[in-house]
């Protein structure tokens, strides 16, 4: 009697699948050999699609699709099927233009190896792009106000009383613009915090190398780097120190730049007091003496001229 060989051995539906070239496999839910048919063919079975894996004995349970080719495994989820095998007369779920899950699949122009994507859907969509705010997203406007309000807020603006010359301005902005670089040298010479050098700047000998705008970017630099310690701060008032800093930066402009405009008697007093909150928030007491002279010197002038002739105020 002539022995039976493996190939001639007759199929088993029920036998699981298995690799080794002669044995059965199982691809989606169908049984044959693969030493009988050769490779798997993708016209082998009904509705079979180019461009999915045959599942192994670990993958998911028989009639379930496997994971698109040429798809990297993270971004393989957005395209997979939640389904198994559909009979030939449903509806091709990856056709253009098939709605799947309320998202439309856009047809990718036949590319080699390119699969549908869903509109609407990106992988990177909890990222912001560089180019695009708040104010992009989801918004909302105001009612406009009454026409009373806005005619009453369009009047022409008060006039304040501007009783200090333009030179004398100059002046007192400019004693408090030197006294605050001399109040910087002396606490950042006091506690030795670091001065990084610059190529195209001197080294720092006396408060005269460096301006009251370099002095400030300094102080700021050294509290968000978390270089100044609270306890050397009035009330450790450590937050507040770049908010102060900044509202005595409008005060080294006008001192330095005669050609903006004349300011009133309340803004020459408002920058004079943002010297002493500067000088009072580094606790240098000499410096708020300072100031604050000139900041009553200032006032004085002030009062003696309202009402004279030949001043505004």
């Amino acid at each position: 009697m002539r022995p039976v060989h493996h190939r001639e051995r007759a199929l088993d539906p029920t036998e699981s699948y298995s690799r080794t070239p002669g044995a059965p496999s199982r691809s989606f839910g169908h049984v044959q050999s693969s030493a009988a048919t050769g490779p798997l063919s993708p016209y082998a079975l009904p509705k079979q699609r180019v461009g999915f894996e045959r599942q192994s004995d670990d993958a998911p349970a028989s009639g379930s699709l496997g994971t698109p080719r040429n798809v990297a495994p993270e971004t393989a989820c957005r395209y997979g099927p939640t389904s198994g095998v559909q009979p030939a007369s449903a509806q091709d779920p990856f056709s253009p233009g098939t709605t799947v899950r309320g998202q439309v699949l856009e047809d990718t122009g036949g590319r080699s190896g390119s699969v549908p994507v869903i509109s609407g859907f990106d992988a990177r969509s909890s990222r912001r792009p560089s180019s695009r705010d708040e104010f992009d997203g989801p918004h909302q406007f105001l009612h406009p106000p009454p026409a009373g309000v806005v005619a009453a807020q369009e009047r022409d603006l008060p006039h304040f009383p501007t009783n200090l010359l333009v030179q004398e301005q100059d002046a007192f902005l400019s004693r408090v613009n030197d006294r605050l670089s001399q109040c910087a040298f002396d606490f950042i010479a006091k506690y030795q915090f670091p001065i990084p050098l610059e190529q195209d700047k001197r080294p720092v000998q006396v408060p005269s190398d460096r301006e009251w705008t370099e002095w400030v970017y300094l102080l700021k630099r050294l509290a968000t780097k978390r270089r100044i310690p609270a306890r050397v701060l009035y009330q450790g008032q450590i937050k507040q120190l770049v908010t102060v800093l900044e509202n005595s930066l409008e005060m080294r402009h006008a001192a330095k730049h005669q050609s903006r405009p004349v300011k009133d008697d309340r803004n020459v007093l408002q920058l004079i007091s943002a010297g002493l909150q500067v000088a009072k928030i580094l606790k240098d007491a000499a410096c708020m003496e300072y100031i604050n002279s000139l900041y009553l010197q200032t006032e004085r002038i002030i009062e003696a001229r309202k009402g004279t002739p030949g001043f505004p105020g």
